[in-house]
């Protein structure tokens, strides 16, 4: 159980890769593979605090329209963090349209939870519309996703980006302005610092 002051599920997402990497005179696709560490960093950030349940936004069906060379790179990036989670006890529920040429075919297994620990939800070509397409035959094809208590943007922007929007109607919105590839722990610990003072009501 996370501490009542403490959100049970949080969305992140890890933007500003590719800025990232062109102000370290990087190719644009570079940037991605720099982000694996910083996303195992707050991975054991959350077990610590033992946070149930956490999303990753990792890659969206629109960016997958980016140069091929971008699109093999965070797919490769997101495909070995997957393993890695899993590896580390990470109970692995990957979302996302595994029907597609453009879905990893080694996480298809994902598709269902597998493992036992922490709850990790990783979007892998998902789409806002793909999800509420689900809706036809009765379910949202994220139904096995929590609503979210607290959402962590990195890379300034101050948008959601189609980032499970039915999960996302009550969560505090927390934006840092540093890219993703240069997490720090106390980002996160004052994204919870601040969640701490938000009124909790749910328009109650």
């Amino acid at each position: 159980m996370a501490h009542p002051s403490l959100p049970g599920h949080v969305g992140f997402i890890p933007d500003g890769n590719r800025r990232w990497a062109i102000t370290h005179g990087l190719s644009k696709e570079a940037g991605y593979a720099h982000g694996i560490a910083p996303g195992l960093m707050l991975y054991e950030q959350c077990k610590k605090y033992a946070i149930p349940e956490v999303s990753i936004y990792c890659f969206t069906q629109d960016n997958t329209r980016r140069p091929s060379i971008q699109k093999r790179a965070f797919t490769n990036a997101a495909v070995n963090f997957a393993f890695e989670v899993a590896r580390r006890g990470a109970a692995l529920l990957v979302v996302g349209d595994e029907t597609s040429a453009q879905f990893p075919p080694e996480l298809k297994a994902f598709r269902q939870r597998q493992g036992n620990g922490m709850k990790v939800n990783l979007l892998i070509n998902y789409g806002w519309e793909w999800d509420l397409a689900g809706l036809k035959n009765g379910h949202l094809r994220s139904e096995a996703v929590s609503r979210l208590d607290l959402i962590v943007r990195w890379g300034g922007g101050r948008r959601l980006s189609g980032f499970l929007p039915v999960q996302s109607v009550y969560a505090d919105f927390y934006v840092r302005d540093e890219y993703w590839p240069d997490f720090d722990p106390q980002h996160f610990e004052q994204a919870l610092a601040w969640f701490k003072t938000q009124d909790q009501t749910l328009g109650g």
